[in-house]
């Protein structure tokens, strides 16, 4: 599978602060078997990161695009809307088993809005801010996604139906 990583971020964009959490993302990712197909630095800008994710998601560049900053409580944090916007389908279940996870780290968990949804064949999922957030909530996830992904595709030769 193809994975694309974006990092919202005014100033890792302006080259003012490095950007930790998308290599962790890349090399977790990595290292599952998913093959980085781009990784990149956008601004906190709506129109900017919403283009961006539907040429990903149009042009099948990538089956999973996963966020990283931009779905906290600042005014410029906005991936989340951005996210919503692209999605033809929204997979609530991720980010909500990613915050309940997170919650046995720090209560401030809770605090997270990201979101995850579904644009033609690509699942989007924003994952939060901090490199070990990134971390914790990404080994939490990864299992699971590799599994949706498949059914996805079409790709799933085993599916259990309740």
């Amino acid at each position: 599978m193809r994975a694309a990583i974006i990092t919202s971020s005014d100033s890792g964009y302006a080259g003012e602060r490095e950007d930790k959490s998308g290599p962790v993302i890349e090399e977790m990712i990595t290292a599952a078997g998913y093959e980085v197909v781009s990784r990149e630095i956008l601004p906190d800008d709506f129109d900017m990161l919403r283009k961006r994710m539907e040429e990903i998601c149009d042009e099948s560049l990538a089956e999973l695009i996963l966020t990283t900053g931009g779905t906290g409580f600042s005014q410029r944090d906005i991936m989340p809307e951005a996210t919503a916007a692209v999605c033809d389908r929204m997979v609530p279940g991720i980010p909500e088993a990613m915050r309940a996870y997170s919650m046995r780290f720090t209560e401030r968990a809770m605090l997270s809005r990201a979101a995850s949804g579904i644009r033609k064949k690509t699942l989007i999922v924003n994952m939060p801010g901090s490199p070990k957030a990134v971390r914790e909530s990404l080994e939490f996830i990864l299992p699971s996604l590799a599994h949706g992904l498949e059914i996805l595709t079409g790709e799933a030769t085993n599916c259990a139906r309740s």
